[in-house]
């Protein structure tokens, strides 16, 4: 280096940080790139994301290649303003010649150049992998050795290299890309995607129609009635059963009870032949597991039955489905008969109503994981059953319990635009 002017010295330099930057920035890059966006491109034929996507996969060697050359650059930049500082101060320049390139290179080497990778991880990346992939095949001996050293050492702590595989989400961690997803993905179909990823935590259980609430033919009535029920029903498929719901004899569709009107004496006897028959679904089925088998069985209505084969209620696959895609309407008394609004913006609530479908219609936050309607859920806060005209304050929204029969609270007025956080 004698024999080099120290101008010729200062471009060398100057060079050396840019080499530097230019590592740190391919290191930050490559490392910050987001992963599926970067094998959706390559898929799609993006030469540019097929090659750094190819490097990715051995991170031991990339990251090899660009420490082996940020260091070697790094140590000739000291090396040479060593020599530098040694020309204008002497043997006393030493210090400061350490102490000038290292503010040097932490602002104009690293930061600022890291920095702009961080925020720009795409274009650095993609700039830098065909100058990575030549220094590669140049350095190839010593990156080779450098990623077997460094594999050694990570398998004497029990980590494997090979076997490691960061591509595979979580659930949780797939509902994160989906509510971080922002514009791309619209509000609704968000929501629909983070429904699909609910259903295994929900039960048939928790969208049930409740036993009691189960509307059927009974044989045991005259065949005038039968009819007046089946033509004012919403309903395709009936339940249809022998006085009690116990003694169920099998589902009843509308097209089906057109064949029963043509016949020449309509009877109840008649209604039985042509019954579909019943599908019994135990309780507590995961929802995406109730789903394949609808689907499997070109099913769409069942009996949810107990441990004992007793019949807790009856869910249909369009409960199922509007737990993914919503409700058909926004008005909430057309999306439940059991909620209806009143005039000073309180709601009348059937206190049979399953919380969860309580809180999907009115948007409230009651807890999911006690009693499943909101009848046990006052019932197991309050430690009692109440009467009439008990007012109380639930997670925050103010109740008034109107009636009581039977033991059950029958109906509760619910003035969710007085709520207040319990912590206030």
């Amino acid at each position: 280096m004698e024999s080099l002017s120290t101008s010729t010295l200062f471009i060398i330099l100057g060079f050396l940080i840019l080499l530097s930057a230019f590592f740190s920035s391919s290191e930050t890059g490559m490392m910050s790139l987001n992963r599926y966006r970067l094998k959706h491109q390559a898929k799609s034929g993006n030469s540019s994301a097929k090659r750094v996507f190819d490097m990715l996969k051995r991170p031991d060697k990339l990251l090899g290649l660009i420490l082996l050359g940020n260091n070697i650059v790094n140590i000739l930049a000291s090396a040479i303003a060593t020599v530098i500082a040694i020309r204008f101060w002497g043997e006393g320049g030493i210090f400061a010649a350490t102490l000038m390139l290292t503010v040097v290179v932490l602002i104009f080497a690293e930061v600022t150049p890291k920095t702009l990778a961080a925020l720009y991880p795409e274009k650095i990346a993609f700039f830098a992998a065909p100058i990575l992939k030549l220094l590669s095949s140049i350095f190839y001996p010593a990156v080779k050795l450098i990623s077997f050293l460094a594999n050694g050492l990570l398998r004497l702590v029990g980590v494997n290299s090979n076997t490691i595989d960061g591509d595979h989400l979580s659930r949780e961690e797939l509902r994160t890309v989906v509510n971080e997803a922002g514009a791309m993905i619209p509000r609704r179909h968000q929501k629909m995607l983070l429904s699909i990823l609910d259903l295994e935590n929900v039960t048939v259980d928790d969208i049930m129609v409740p036993r009691n609430e189960i509307s059927g033919i009974d044989l045991s009535d005259d065949m005038d009635f039968i009819f007046e029920q089946v033509r004012n029903s919403v309903h395709t498929r009936l339940l249809v059963f022998n006085e009690e719901i116990d003694q169920v004899q099998g589902f009843l569709h509308a097209r089906n009870f057109g064949r029963v009107l043509e016949m020449e004496e309509p009877t109840q006897e008649g209604i039985l032949e042509y019954l579909d028959p019943i599908y019994y679904v135990p309780e507590g089925t995961p929802l995406h597991t109730q789903l394949m088998k609808f689907q499997k069985k070109r099913d769409r209505v069942g009996l949810v039955v107990d441990e004992y084969g007793d019949i807790e209620g009856l869910v249909t696959l369009d409960d199922i489905l509007e737990e993914i895609v919503g409700d058909f309407t926004t008005e909430i008394s057309t999306i439940n008969k059991d909620i209806q609004k009143q005039e000073d913006n309180s709601y009348l609530v059937d206190g049979t109503i399953t919380i969860r479908e309580l809180n999907r219609t009115m948007k409230l936050e009651l807890p999911l994981d006690g009693p499943k309607t909101l009848n046990g859920l006052i019932t197991e806060y309050l430690e009692t059953i109440p009467q009439s005209g008990t007012c109380l304050r639930l997670m925050g929204y103010p109740l008034e319990i109107l009636q009581v029969k039977d033991n059950l609270v029958k109906s509760v007025r619910v003035m969710p635009h007085l709520y207040r956080a319990n912590n206030q």
